[in-house]
């Protein structure tokens, strides 16, 4: 099978045309004429996993953050976001991504979440671009969702944005978005959501969400390497006869101790 055979069974099931305008997604490096035998699926291609598809020698890597974010001017060892291009050219190794498109199609990455969470009459948080989800769960204390979603997510701790430190505040309305969606808060406002949960929400977007009425959870933007099971399980059903690979590198940037 060839690259973009296998390509076009991915994108049969999540268009590239999903994507947010401008996301850059699809084939970023390699050939779509080689033979495809072997796939690493990741969230982040950093050093360590790049070492890892050589060592499995992988043909492809699907990821869910671009390698190339920005157009490149160059392309040296001397710059180390090059580098990592330079290796995987070098080793043969392609490289597909999957970012806001997996988040904004049926069945993708945000609908997964709220499936963790148990919501119900879910729908779009951002009809524009069709990102994040709104739904309702059974009406909860604060402090039982948060334990809830620490769960879900496999996390030992999170950010409240919340002044009331009690955690008695009753939630029964739900908006989430994976990644870094503070942006979209008004958005999760006007779906007359109780709390949003998304990674990476700046201080003062929090006295905004909090001056508005709306309770917010930081889980981290790390909670997408969920991504990795949903797509690899995907990629799977296809059984187009090759290899599919989880990665087991950790990439989250930020320890807690």
């Amino acid at each position: 099978m060839k690259i973009s055979d296998f390509m076009l069974e991915y994108e049969k099931f999540c268009p590239k045309e999903l994507a947010v305008e401008g996301d850059p997604v699809g084939l970023q490096v390699g050939n779509p004429n080689d033979e495809l035998t072997k796939v690493l699926v990741t969230l982040d291609i950093r050093e360590q996993t790049v070492a890892e598809a050589k060592a499995l020698g992988v043909n492809l890597i699907i990821a869910k953050h671009p390698l190339i974010f920005h157009p490149l001017s160059a392309l040296t060892s001397m710059n180390d976001q090059e580098k990592l291009v330079l290796d995987l050219a070098r080793a043969g190794i392609a490289v597909y991504t999957s970012h806001t498109n997996i988040d904004v199609v049926t069945g993708g990455l945000n609908d997964y979440f709220s499936q963790l969470l148990g919501m119900t009459d879910i729908e779009v948080l951002d009809d524009e671009e069709g990102l994040g989800r709104v739904g309702n769960i059974e009406l909860t204390e604060l402090s039982v969702l948060t334990e809830k979603v620490k769960a879900a997510f496999g996390l030992d701790r999170l950010r409240l944005i919340t002044y009331d430190h009690n955690l008695t505040q009753k939630i029964e309305r739900i908006a989430i978005c994976g990644g870094s969606g503070g942006k979209l808060w008004p958005k999760a406002l006007e779906k007359k959501a109780d709390i949003y949960i998304t990674g990476d929400i700046y201080y003062h977007v929090g006295h905004d969400m909090l001056s508005a009425g709306l309770l917010g959870i930081d889980p981290g933007h790390y909670i997408e390497h969920a991504f990795i099971g949903l797509v690899a399980d995907k990629l799977r059903s296809f059984d187009l006869g090759v290899k599919i690979y989880e990665s087991q590198e950790k990439t989250n940037p930020f320890y807690d101790i």
